[in-house]
C-alpha cells in the first residue's frame, strides 16, 4: 500500500482558522469565560466563537484568515444583534488597519490570543440575554451528550 502525503492537500485557510478560533477561545477561558465555537444564533447565522462570561456578558468572535475571507464576509454585522461585545481575531499577519474601528481587535494564533483593542459594549436587552443565554446552554448540554464517551 502507498503512503499519500495528506499535508500537500491540506487547506492552509481552514487550518489558520482552527487555529484562531482556537486561540480566541483560550484568550476568553483565561478571562473567565466559556466559550462555544460554530455557534448557531437565531436567524441561521453562525458565529465562529461565542462566549459567555461569569455575569452573563456574551462575547461573539469571528476569525478571519485572510483578506479574501474578510472583504467576502459582511453578515458579521449581524452578530452585534446577539453579543455585549464583538471582536475579530486574526493572525500577526493580517492588516489591522482592514478591521473596523467600531469593533474589537484580536490577534490570535493555536495558543492563545491577546485583545489589542477591546471592544465597545452595546449591552443586549434582558429577554434577548435570556434567549440567547439558553440558546448557548442547550448547545452546550446537546454537544456533551454527543461527545463519545471515552470509557467506550
Amino acid at each position: 500500500m502507498d503512503l499519500v502525503d495528506v499535508s500537500s492537500s491540506r487547506n492552509p485557510d481552514i487550518d489558520d482558522a482552527l487555529a484562531l478560533m482556537r486561540g480566541a477561545a483560550k484568550l476568553f477561558r483565561d478571562l473567565g469565560y466559556c466559550s462555544i465555537a460554530e455557534f448557531s444564533l437565531p436567524g441561521g447565522r453562525r458565529a465562529d466563537v461565542a462566549a459567555l462570561g461569569r455575569k452573563g456578558e456574551m462575547a461573539i468572535v469571528e476569525v478571519k484568515s485572510g483578506i479574501a475571507d474578510f472583504r467576502a464576509d459582511q453578515k458579521w454585522t449581524e452578530y452585534r444583534d446577539y453579543c455585549d461585545t464583538f471582536y475579530f481575531a486574526v493572525s500577526q499577519r493580517f492588516p489591522r488597519e482592514l478591521i473596523p474601528e467600531e469593533v474589537g481587535l484580536i490577534i490570535a494564533d493555536g495558543f492563545g490570543g491577546a485583545i489589542i483593542r477591546p471592544s465597545p459594549e452595546d449591552k443586549l436587552s434582558a429577554a434577548r440575554r435570556k434567549a440567547i443565554t439558553l440558546r448557548f446552554a442547550r448547545t452546550a448540554a446537546e454537544r456533551l451528550v454527543r461527545a463519545p464517551d471515552p470509557a467506550d
